[in-house]
């Protein structure tokens, strides 16, 4: 089941049936299904109070994945700044939309266990990105 919460901001338009289905298609790549996945959109002072609290990082970011994962189901909370996002979509010149979807999906990528710590695993992810973005 995906859950889609609100921490001190407003639910951004999706489609959650697609959204949901095209979850399940991306993991399903990667030889899991989809447990228990909450989303939790918030602002980037939300996001920065979770980056602070639990991992002891004093900066923003779009995306805090803790993941749950038990075997091959994939179980999570993602925390997503909605601030973040927009702000990251006008500087690479995309719709809101479409950038939400690709941190959405980095979510669900970090809960199969794909990393993006370092330059390598970084492009990597970028490609498993992509390749889930097509799919949409």
């Amino acid at each position: 089941m995906v859950n889609y919460i609100c921490q001190d901001t407003s639910m951004p338009a999706l489609d959650e049936r697609r959204v949901n289905r095209w979850i399940r298609a991306v993991a399903a790549d990667y030889g899991f299904t989809v447990g228990n996945i909450n989303y939790i959109f918030c602002s980037d002072e939300r996001e920065l109070e979770v980056n602070r609290q639990f991992l002891g990082h004093d900066y923003y970011t779009d995306v805090i994945t803790f993941d749950y994962t038990a075997g091959t189901t994939l179980n999570g909370d993602i925390f997503i700044s909605l601030d973040t996002v927009r702000s990251n979509a006008e500087t690479v010149g995309v719709p809101f939309e479409d950038e939400l979807r690709r941190i959405i999906i980095h979510g669900v990528l970090h809960l199969t266990g794909q990393g993006d710590k370092t330059p390598e695993t970084k492009t990597q992810m970028t490609a498993k990105e992509e390749k889930a973005l097509a799919k949409w």
